[in-house]
């Protein structure tokens, strides 16, 4: 970024995908601190608490991915964004959605084509020592495997609709934002890291509460690190 001027990124023309899943309780605030003028798609990915209805009342657009996985309610967003610059942000209230500004300033100046938000837990028990363990092993492995010296691979991330489309994603589990940054990275991108705080999420986690889940979404994750760039780029 050096020698590049970001203003704040003018309304308009931004969709943020928010997946979600029985995230009632946090759908207030997310959707409370969406930038003026941009969109938020809610992705709902088979709530039973009335998160798709609270989300429609609340002013957002609501997209139904029946197909369970975060990689499913993630990609379905992705799909039905229309913006030329798109976002990806938790629904669970850790993560401010108001953060992405910056990003999107940097992805519009042309400074960076992928930026990442590095997670930096404020509050006890906002990530787990067994999550931050798992996080912290994938993204030695993903300098392994591609040069790139990141610390996180979280959620918060900002970049151009079609250039994503194009990376051809194909992950609809855990390893989705993951495959995003591989696939990015392969294809030359300029990638940042940008720390943001971290804060506890509102009701239980689906994948980090626990080490089974952890694990798991490491065990997906691992595969995408072991794809084949080339026979991808055929596949697609």
């Amino acid at each position: 970024m050096k020698g590049v001027t970001l203003s704040p990124s003018p309304p308009g023309d931004v969709d943020v995908v928010l997946p979600c899943l029985d995230e009632a309780e946090a759908l207030p605030w997310v959707l409370a601190r969406i930038p003026a003028g941009w969109r938020a798609l809610v992705v709902d990915n088979g709530s039973t608490d009335g998160s798709a209805e609270l989300a429609r009342d609340l002013g957002a657009t609501v997209v139904h991915e029946p197909r369970r996985g975060f990689g499913a309610a993630c990609h379905a967003g992705l799909a039905a964004a229309t913006a030329d610059v798109v976002c990806f942000c938790d629904c669970d209230a850790s993560l401010d959605p108001s953060l992405l500004v910056p990003f999107v300033a940097e992805v519009r100046a042309g400074a960076s084509d992928l930026v990442l938000g590095r997670r930096r837990p404020r509050g006890r028990g906002a990530w787990p020592v067994h999550a931050r363990a798992g996080n912290l092993a994938l993204a030695r492995l993903l300098r392994r495997r591609t040069g790139l010296a990141l610390h996180d691979l979280g959620p918060l991330r900002a970049a151009r609709r079609e250039p994503l489309l194009g990376l051809g994603l194909t992950d609809r589990r855990s390893g989705y934002p993951l495959q995003m940054v591989v696939r990015a990275a392969d294809a030359g991108w300029r990638i940042a890291e940008r720390d943001v705080p971290y804060l506890p999420r509102a009701g239980a986690s689906k994948v980090t509460g626990t080490w089974r889940g952890t694990w798991q979404a490491v065990r997906d994750m691992s595969g995408v690190l072991h794809e084949n760039p080339a026979r991808e780029r055929a596949a697609r």
